[in-house]
């Protein structure tokens, strides 16, 4: 690609998205621009300063139309410092910018088509959560970061994103540590260890530590220096949950964990299995493994190359852990676990690039991708971890959902239920035949699961279709951008009714049963309508709008269910599939959106604010 465009020309842009490093992308004249500091959405001028391959690099000089997600960092170094990428943009909103890098990775690189991407575990801790800190050395024995593009040294007196303890050492350390180069300090936020690195001289506290220790759900771990361990100590607790849940373990399975590092998983999942098989090449990881396993009699430990030491098991596990370093996986090992065919699968990733690339191809090799749960370890930051639940083919779901909406499909996910997607044929019911709006909206969903079932006699079959009546008119979904003008445009102002209807056939039966939310529309503007359904969100909901979507927030206020509105109320669709002898067990760290009344009481679901 050439750059045609002269270096120094100051432009107004637009940002559209998100770059892969986390800075703002606009696009100009068909040029790409690259500009930390910016947030999807806001209009800027700003400098192309440098170029790259096929991008330019810019720096904002003014911003023309503010994001409403824009805040004040709170970090003194911010702009200076490219440790933190988002410390100006509001802590949601941050969490649906990692979503969206997720999901596009997938979808170009991994080319899945309507990627399982579900919501963004956000981070117990937005601010001081880090346990590990590693800072170079300057200015006379001078502790900072250096910037990742300038390479300019910033000297920091306090790093808002690290432990308070780590703060405290940097404070006690600053000028004392001539000649160091680097010192890394990591820090037990349960157990009070730490560990700084290298010894230094002539200083207060003690230093050179080999290892220290750190505790996960009640689990102590050894950690040496050159060992990897999580640095959001709580969220990794949360982390693992989703991985546990993702394999939906009964207590009997045998798991093997690879580049099982210090042992975290091995260890924390050795009581709800029969064996687990830790695999690991770091002979320093294997030592600490060593000592975190005592007392753990059904773990064994391999030490050697994942694609080397997984041919060479005697036996067929029931399931995998993959946790590579941000590389990913060499193809040879995951085609040697194609070949072995665990039942399931829970890849843990850092790198959504490297993580779309190895799951087209477990994929292509008999998997199907169940769900994909970003959480957030690193607030402020662009990078984001993710736990990818994959299945095998040779395992049958009890259960089909009769939709290809991906909001119904990541709403489901939150009952613990494995289930294949069916998508069905064309409506086959129109909302303009005389019946009532809630009798509309069961048909519509009956029909669904009806179409469905026919394919499927053997399984659950859920179907959903929600409709919206204004003033007595049934709004479906617009047939073009001039009908959603349309029906944005009376909704606006006014109070209106989302019923979603809902329809469950097992063995021959079927159920039917719906529920409405009032919903009161904010007065938007003209150029707001304009711009939501420029950005293609309108076409393919009733209504023409989404109640969740970031940028438009189209309700003022929601007097009911909210997850009715998004498009399935998980509250009543619980007891309907217990009624069809469905084991649900909504997972416990799945925090939704506010939800009615009853969604506790009847789906014994997560209540959040």
């Amino acid at each position: 690609m050439v750059l045609d465009m002269p270096v120094e020309e100051r432009i107004e842009v637009t940002f559209a998205d998100i770059a892969p490093q986390g800075d703002a992308l606009a696009r100009h004249n068909g040029e790409v621009l690259f500009t930390a500091g910016g947030i999807p959405g806001e209009a800027a001028i700003v400098l192309a300063r440098q170029t790259r391959r096929n991008f330019y690099v810019a720096t904002i000089e003014g911003i023309v139309r503010e994001s409403p997600y824009r805040v004040s960092p709170r970090c003194q170094y911010f702009g200076r410092c490219s440790g933190c990428q988002w410390q100006h943009i509001a802590y949601p909103f941050q969490l649906e910018l990692k979503k969206g890098m997720v999901a596009r990775q997938l979808a170009e690189r991994g080319r899945f088509e309507s990627p399982p991407v579900t919501h963004v575990l956000s981070s117990p801790e937005m601010w001081n959560y880090r346990n590990h800190a590693r800072f170079t050395e300057s200015d006379g024995g001078r502790l900072g970061f250096v910037h990742k593009d300038s390479r300019e040294f910033i000297p920091i007196d306090y790093c808002h994103i690290m432990h308070p303890w780590i703060n405290e050492r940097l404070a006690s350390l600053q000028g004392r540590c001539r000649g160091a180069h680097q010192v890394a300090m990591r820090y037990g936020v349960k157990t009070g260890s730490w560990l700084i690195q290298p010894r230094l001289k002539d200083v207060e506290i003690e230093t050179g530590q080999p290892f220290y220790e750190e505790e996960l759900l009640g689990r102590r771990f050894r950690v040496s220096s050159p060992s990897f361990f999580q640095v959001n100590t709580a969220q990794a607790e949360r982390l693992f949950a989703v991985v546990r849940d993702s394999l939906r373990l009964s207590g009997s399975e045998t798991v093997v964990d690879v580049f099982a590092g210090v042992g975290t998983f091995a260890v924390l999942l050795a009581t709800s299995v029969a064996r687990v098989i830790a695999i690991e090449e770091s002979a320093a990881a294997k030592k600490d493994a060593t000592v975190n396993m005592s007392g753990l009699s059904n773990i064994e430990f391999i030490q050697g190359k994942a694609e080397d030491e997984l041919p060479r098991l005697s036996q067929v596990p029931d399931a995998a852990i993959l946790d590579p370093p941000r590389v990913g996986c060499q193809r040879r090992f995951l085609e040697a676990l194609v070949k072995l065919s665990p039942r399931r699968i829970a890849y843990v990733s850092c790198d959504p690039f490297t993580l779309a690339r190895d799951l087209r191809i477990l994929c292509d090799g008999g998997y199907r991708l169940h769900s994909v749960r970003p959480v957030d370890m690193f607030p402020h930051t662009y990078h984001v971890e993710c736990v990818a639940s994959l299945v095998h083919s040779s395992v049958s779901p009890e259960i089909i959902l009769a939709s290809a909406s991906p909001r119904r499909r990541e709403l489901l996910l939150a009952l613990g239920l494995d289930f294949d997607i069916v998508p069905p044929p064309d409506d086959e019911v129109s909302p303009g035949d005389g019946r009532s709006p809630d009798q509309v909206a069961e048909q519509l969903a009956l029909k669904k699961a009806e179409a469905v079932a026919r394919s499927h006699p053997d399984k659950v079959v859920v179907a959903a279709d929600t409709v919206v009546v204004h003033r007595g008119r049934i709004l479906g979904k617009p047939k073009d951008a001039a009908e959603a003008q349309e029906m944005l445009s009376s909704l606006r102002g006014d109070p209106h009714m989302v019923i979603t209807g809902m329809a469950v056939i097992f063995g021959g039966k079927s159920q039917v049963s719906h529920v409405a939310t009032e919903v009161r529309m904010r007065d938007y503007t003209d150029d707001e309508i304009e711009g939501y359904i420029a950005s293609g969100d309108a076409m393919d909901k009733a209504g023409a709008y989404a109640v969740q979507h970031p940028h438009f927030r189209p309700a003022e206020r929601v007097d009911g269910c909210y997850l009715n509105v998004v498009g399935l109320p998980l509250c009543a669709l619980a007891q309907m599939l217990k009624e069809a002898g469905v084991k649900v067990e909504p997972r416990p760290d799945w925090a939704l959106p506010p939800q009615c009344g009853e969604c506790e009481e009847r789906g014994g679901l997560v209540r959040t604010n």
